[in-house]
């Protein structure tokens, strides 16, 4: 039985695995790392696995601290039943801190890190391309988790997780009000639930509206995977002036205008309070929301479920990625071939991904926080961890798999993302406050992230 302080971990992790610690901020800010003029070879080398019958020899391996690193820590010993030879050494490190001195003065590199999918990309100079190791399994990989880690055409991270968009709601409340939750398949549909419910329960609303920048960008890109684009394309030229985004921001400014939204911080004592009086009733996030009836909430505990977001048109997609994390491998590491062959094991090895997703020490139902991107891994009808007893005992495997399907692909994040915030991230919040229109936010930012991230690239 983990004790609570170890359980609330859990949020911390979740938040690294996407960047939101300040100083993935930082090392993402502005431009990015400054590591591409002087790499040590062409960004086209490609990585190549061990042929050795019985491979033999030490790898080291980063993390961050926490229930992940835990996880992973476990699994070493299955990995060693079929590599008895290969000995891990699994370090718990700050990677935000050290991952690039380490790439830049070849001292010390790490054979394997694990790494946000926003910073590969700009780290790609310094990582082997993983495309031929790759190969036998891409066509099996979450297609938005291939693109994220390719950079030239060469992929350059092993996808771990995919973080389908879900939309959470209070079934209590809405079964006391009378809404039924499969009415929700189009987001004017939500619209119309939360009108709904703010009628019977007046001075509630319903609707989370994120008051963080850096996540309130991060949900901005859910909505936008759903609809199958992005901040950048593949080129990293930024597409922020489209029918998506205008469609997409129009939606939140509605949300607001109409008093509709709940504005908070993801799971502040504000937002817990709200979820708690079932005031905010509809939270349009990530699966790992799902940590908060199970560690969080108290009054509402057991009253939430997850269905698939609504689409933003009739017929469209019902999910979208927001955030993730892969495995990189430095070309500078010692036996990066080795660490392929254990991220080889933990991603593509039955034996592998059960040991994370499944049953463990440190989620005895299953880490049930993402889904594996690796889609036989990731089977509706065979689920890695179990239902959620804080959920009603949904079975939400099966909705997050059903749900991580319909995710579009996506394109490489730019390394200017996490400094996109100081712009986009903020004027979004400028709007959720009355102070900007969605057109505004639009032409405001796409001036100020081209002129002051992009140019000076």
């Amino acid at each position: 039985m983990r004790t609570q302080s170890s359980r609330g971990r859990v949020t911390a992790i979740r938040l690294a695995t996407i960047g939101i610690v300040g100083a993935a901020a930082v090392a993402l800010s502005g431009c990015g790392p400054d590591i591409g003029s002087g790499s040590p070879s062409a960004a086209s080398d490609t990585l190549q696995a061990p042929s050795e019958d019985s491979p033999s020899g030490e790898i080291t391996i980063w993390d961050r601290s926490g229930d992940l690193f835990n996880v992973f820590d476990a699994a070493i010993a299955d990995f060693n039943e079929k590599y008895p030879d290969i000995v891990v050494h699994h370090e718990a490190i700050d990677i935000d801190a050290k991952l690039q001195n380490a790439l830049i003065t070849g001292t010390d590199v790490p054979d394997g890190v694990f790494l946000d999918d926003a910073k590969v990309g700009g780290f790609s100079d310094y990582l082997w391309n993983l495309s031929d190791v790759l190969a036998p399994y891409t066509a099996d990989i979450a297609p938005q988790k291939v693109d994220v880690n390719t950079v030239d055409g060469g992929i350059y991270g092993v996808p771990f997780d995919l973080d389908p968009g879900l939309l959470f709601y209070n079934a209590t409340a809405l079964q006391a009000a009378g809404i039924d939750p499969d009415s929700i398949q189009t987001y004017d549909d939500l619209l119309a639930a939360a009108q709904e419910y703010q009628q019977y329960k007046p001075g509630s609303k319903p609707i989370h509206l994120e008051q963080s920048a850096f996540l309130g960008q991060l949900q901005l890109e859910m909505f936008a995977s759903q609809m199958g684009t992005s901040l950048a394309d593949a080129d990293g030229k930024l597409r922020l002036d489209s029918p998506e985004y205008k469609q997409i921001l129009g939606w939140l400014d509605q949300v607001q205008q109409q008093g509709l939204g709940t504005r908070a911080e993801y799971l502040s004592p504000s937002d817990i309070g709200a979820l708690d009086s079932s005031d905010e009733v509809f939270y349009p996030w990530a699966i790992w929301f799902d940590f908060a009836p199970q560690q969080q909430l108290t009054a509402t505990k057991g009253d939430w479920r997850a269905m698939p977001l609504p689409a933003w048109q009739e017929g469209g997609a019902r999910s979208g990625a927001m955030g993730g994390s892969s495995f990189v491998l430095p070309k500078d590491g010692k036996n990066s071939g080795l660490a392929w062959l254990f991220y080889q094991f933990l991603m593509y090895d039955e034996a592998g991904y059960t040991a994370v997703y499944g049953p463990n020490e440190v989620y005895p139902g299953g880490l049930n926080t993402s889904i594996p991107a690796y889609l036989p891994a990731a089977d509706p009808s065979k689920p890695l961890f179990q239902p959620i007893e804080a959920m009603g005992g949904q079975d939400l495997w099966k909705t997050a798999t059903q749900a991580g399907a319909e995710i579009p692909g996506g394109a490489p994040i730019p390394s200017w993302w996490s400094g996109a915030v100081d712009y986009l991230g903020n004027d979004i919040q400028k709007m959720l406050d009355g102070s900007l229109t969605p057109e505004q936010v639009i032409e405001q930012s796409s001036s100020d992230i081209q002129t002051n991230l992009i140019d000076r690239q």
